[in-house]
């Protein structure tokens, strides 16, 4: 008889103790700061953001960390002053053909074959017309750096994949497949 009523004493403050809780008045709070933090302004009291900006513009003339300005501008004369004045800065130390060739079969060749003869797969399905056969094109290793880094017709700039060391490794290489292509 005991045992019965301590059966019915732990179901009977079960049925009290969960019948109390509801999903959608939680309980009380002990420390309400914690769940429900105090809102403020940012920036309110300072004088430095004037008109009501939350940041400013950094000092003009200053360079992002491990950025290397490129002083060619992005139009056609801009282009043919690259492409007689820019010299790779890479030396023969530097210079790795085979990094040169892996990087142009990942970014490049898909459209311009990896012979660089216009042939890639993109072009072969006739999704980009008149992938250029470097053979037909005058270009120096300063064009192809200028038209890697800004894009030219339908090919966008690869500034963003490729590093300015890796574009040079790239430009390298079409030039040598350009010569290849020639003979």
């Amino acid at each position: 008889m005991k045992a019965l009523y301590k059966i019915v004493a732990v179901v009977g403050v079960s049925i009290v103790a969960t019948s109390c809780f509801d999903k959608s008045k939680p309980n009380y709070q002990f420390f309400p700061n914690m769940y429900e933090s105090v809102a403020y302004e940012t920036y309110s009291e300072s004088d430095a953001f004037n008109s009501g900006k939350e940041g400013q513009l950094p000092a003009k003339g200053s360079i992002k960390r491990g950025f290397e300005p490129y002083e060619y501008e992005n139009t056609p004369a801009g282009y043919m002053q690259a492409k007689t004045e820019l010299k790779s800065p890479l030396d023969s130390l530097s210079v790795n053909p085979e990094k040169g060739a892996e990087l142009f079969n990942i970014y490049c060749a898909i459209c311009h074959g990896e012979k660089g003869d216009g042939k890639g797969n993109l072009a072969k399905r006739e999704k980009f017309l008149g992938v250029p056969n470097y053979a037909d094109r005058d270009i120096t290793e300063g064009s192809v750096f200028h038209v890697e880094t800004y894009g030219l017709n339908a090919m966008g700039s690869h500034a963003n994949q490729l590093t300015q060391e890796e574009r040079w490794l790239v430009a390298r290489h079409v030039m040598t497949l350009r010569d290849e292509l020639k003979k």
